[in-house]
């Protein structure tokens, strides 16, 4: 193992990015090429871990290189190998120097190639070729940079072969000119070598400023509603109704495009049999993991099992496939969808197969629920929050369920087999989520189970 190599391996398991804490390596190599050799040096490398168990995962790590030490970039900083001339260069990860953002755009403006590395620019709009990105913090899976109030570059650090699906949705959704998404600016590939399709590496698109996300603004309007006791959700000065609607709107406008834009069908039996057997096989993998969910384990059986009898006409289409209200912007003139890219943690064809809409509709419904109870994790015994807590999920799922369902002219019913069935399927990832890594949050996914098994 070389020096670079036991600097990465070293490094990677702590970073929030890193999709393999806690499990055994058995081997770790990495390949490396030179993106830009100015001041600082900055390199990309292809980390590929593989695990006792056999499994194999290939992450993508910038790194930039100095010859002295950076103070500024403490916290950035990865390690230090000798060179050839007995001193030292000094790695560190290059999505958090300045520096070395910069030649990301450079390149996708003049549609290079280096290396294994192509740029391809949408050729749509103004990318800002001189400016350095500024990290955003909060992401996990994946590292954004923005670039002034213009653009935002998303690098995808665990590679799979294909097109991902952020990039192909986007790239898509551009002939329709929907309002609800950033359009995309460009995006990057590697090449994987012959017979394999190469890896979608980075995508930038037009960055939204002044935005507020969807999830802070809808617990603000709990905040509100819990702060006068004697008010209901509709009579608060910070209802969130109005923007639910709006958001269901949104919703069906890019799934509507999307329809337009991307292959459709309609499903068979088979797809309504497989999609209930898939729901039971995750139902009986999670009472291993949660014991609380013996007590609704009947009813959800049930309830998976009305979606293998149903009738519910289905046309499969690309959906979103990780709806939720994180995954939103409201701007001054409405609401952008946001991260196309889905579960990260699915396999990257299986984030591309067509599904139905109403996966995305039970995220966003689910998403209204934990907006509705977070607070009560805090005080689970104060009757009075948790009748308010229901009163505004409800209120608030009911006003998207109308506007989607006017903006696609259907009745998207509450009482849908199909949609109670995914919305509960949802719930039961939420409980082994929970149980694993907020025990204490465990009670907001158990306590809409019986509301969603109550009428099987």
């Amino acid at each position: 193992m070389n020096a670079v190599t036991q600097l990465l391996a070293g490094w990677m398991p702590g970073q929030r990015w890193f999709g393999g804490k806690g499990r055994e390596w058995a081997d770790v190599t990495a390949e490396g090429f030179f993106l830009d050799q100015s001041d600082p040096v900055l390199s990309v490398h292809r980390v590929r871990v593989t695990y006792a168990d056999g499994a194999t995962e290939t992450y993508l790590v910038p790194l930039s290189w100095r010859e002295s030490p950076a103070e500024e970039l403490s916290s950035a900083f990865i390690g230090a190998v000798a060179d050839s001339h007995g001193g030292e260069n000094y790695a560190y990860d290059a999505m958090r120097d300045r520096d070395a953002t910069v030649p990301w755009l450079t390149h996708l403006v003049a549609a290079s190639t280096v290396g294994p590395m192509h740029f391809h620019p949408a050729g749509v709009a103004y990318i800002p070729e001189g400016l350095p990105g500024d990290i955003v913090s909060t992401e996990q899976s994946n590292t954004s940079l923005v670039y002034g109030e213009t653009a935002i570059l998303k690098l995808f650090r665990r590679l799979e072969p294909g097109l991902n699906p952020d990039v192909e949705v986007h790239d898509a959704l551009r002939r329709t000119e929907n309002p609800h998404i950033a359009p995309l600016l460009g995006y990057v590939e590697i090449d994987n070598g012959p017979g394999e399709e190469a890896s979608t590496v980075a995508m930038l698109q037009a960055f939204v400023p002044n935005a507020s996300d969807g999830w802070r603004l809808a617990t603000s309007s709990v905040r509100d509603l819990y702060a006068e006791a004697d008010l209901h959700a509709d009579e608060v000065g910070g209802d969130f109704a109005g923007e639910s609607e709006r958001l269901g709107e949104a919703t069906a406008s890019v799934h509507r495009d999307l329809a337009r834009v991307l292959p459709t069908e309609p499903a068979e039996r088979d797809w309504y049999r497989d999609v209930a057997e898939q729901m039971t096989s995750r139902l009986e993998a999670a009472l291993a993991v949660v014991p609380d969910l013996a007590e609704h384990a009947d009813g959800l059986r049930r309830l998976y099992a009305a979606v293998a009898d149903t009738d519910e006409p289905v046309v499969r289409q690309r959906v979103h496939g990780d709806l939720h209200l994180g995954q939103v912007l409201r701007t001054a003139s409405g609401w952008i969808v946001l991260d196309f890219e889905g579960e990260p943690a699915r396999p990257l064809a299986a984030r591309r197969e067509l599904d139905t809409p109403l996966r995305d509709v039970a995220g966003m419904l689910r998403s209204f629920d934990y907006a509705a109870r977070h607070m009560l994790v805090e005080q689970p015994g104060d009757p009075q929050r948790t009748y308010r807590a229901q009163e505004w999920a409800e209120r608030n799922r009911q006003a998207f369920r109308a506007g989607y369902s006017a903006a696609n002219d259907l009745e998207l019913s509450a009482g849908s087999a199909l949609l109670r069935a995914f919305e509960a399927d949802k719930a039961v990832y939420e409980c082994v989520y929970e149980a694993r890594n907020r025990p204490h949050w465990l009670m907001i996914p158990l306590s809409s189970l019986s509301r969603l098994t109550s009428r099987v």
